[in-house]
């Protein structure tokens, strides 16, 4: 059995535990991470899943598969399908098992009101009794076993991101430049209005030219304006971005507008892909460039 997080096998990541001690929490965070995810898979089908995983040419490599009581029917299959996984060359496989004391599992029911799948007419006590039971030696396997008693779902989200996700992966940046005439994106996470900027569309010679040439960028940097701007920017940006990051998005579209979408926007744009880029993912695109000539 090898290491999670081993770049050059597949990373099957099985989660299980006891009901109510954040399964959904920590599916939800490795989705965010970038992991395949697979609910209640058949603990039988397992290996036949990592099989397909692995003729997939690499276009899967972390998968993530939640199995609990829902698929107690299979559970008595459990331990072969374990043997089945050790046997499987290239495959790195961990266990997860979430754990929480009874007292935490029947508050949490409590508060939602809902029934435990072990005990549907009869008290949640009985039910994680039940399936403490069930789940003994499936614990006895676990690579890690993690204790969400004390912790609130936020905290529990930060420890999933922290041990799951690939350390010094860098936030993918979508910086996308946009004219306010044609609207604003609607899927910008920041947004920022250069429109007070001095324009090169009141320069003859500047005015059929776009950001991206470099005689657009000077007029539009060589501003005392712009200098501040980008400085407080860049500021702001490099303060935030790692926060993102640690918080497990995967993604962060930044738009930046001007009137038309052509000069102004386009340079600073450019400016802040060329920044970050050294230190994230960054792709830079102009939505409105070309309407404009």
């Amino acid at each position: 059995m090898t290491e999670l997080g081993n770049d050059k096998a597949i990373n099957l990541l099985i989660i299980t535990g006891m009901s109510g001690a954040g399964k959904t929490v920590a599916v939800q965070s490795l989705e965010d991470l970038g992991y395949f995810c697979v609910d209640n898979l058949p603990p039988v089908l397992i290996p036949k899943f990592a099989e397909l995983v692995q003729q997939s040419g690499g276009s899967i490599e972390r998968v993530a598969l939640v199995i609990d009581l829902r698929g107690r029917e299979f559970f008595e299959s459990l331990s072969v399908t374990i043997e089945s996984l050790n046997q499987m060359n290239g495959l790195s496989f961990h266990i997860l098992y979430l754990d929480a004391s009874d007292q935490t599992l029947v508050s949490r029911y409590k508060e939602t009101r809902r029934r435990h799948p072990l005990s549907p007419n009869g008290s949640p006590l009985e039910g994680i009794h039940a399936e403490r039971r069930l789940l003994q030696e499936m614990k006895g396997w676990a690579h890690q076993i993690i204790d969400t008693s004390q912790m609130k779902p936020i905290q529990l989200r930060e420890k999933i991101i922290s041990q799951y996700g690939q350390h010094g992966s860098p936030l993918t940046i979508n910086v996308l430049s946009f004219g306010f005439k044609y609207g604003t994106p609607i899927d910008a996470d920041l947004m920022f209005d250069v429109r007070f900027l001095p324009n090169p569309h009141y320069v003859e010679e500047l005015r059929p030219r776009t950001g991206c040439d470099p005689e657009v960028a000077e007029y539009v940097m060589e501003h005392k304006e712009t200098k501040e701007f980008i400085e407080k920017l860049t500021d702001f940006l490099a303060y935030t971005l790692p926060h993102y990051q640690r918080e497990g998005k995967s993604q962060l579209v930044i738009g930046i507008g001007c009137t038309g979408g052509k000069h102004r926007s386009v340079a600073i744009a450019e400016h802040l892909g060329k920044t970050f880029g050294k230190d994230f993912s960054v792709r830079v695109s102009h939505r409105d460039m070309e309407k404009n000539k």
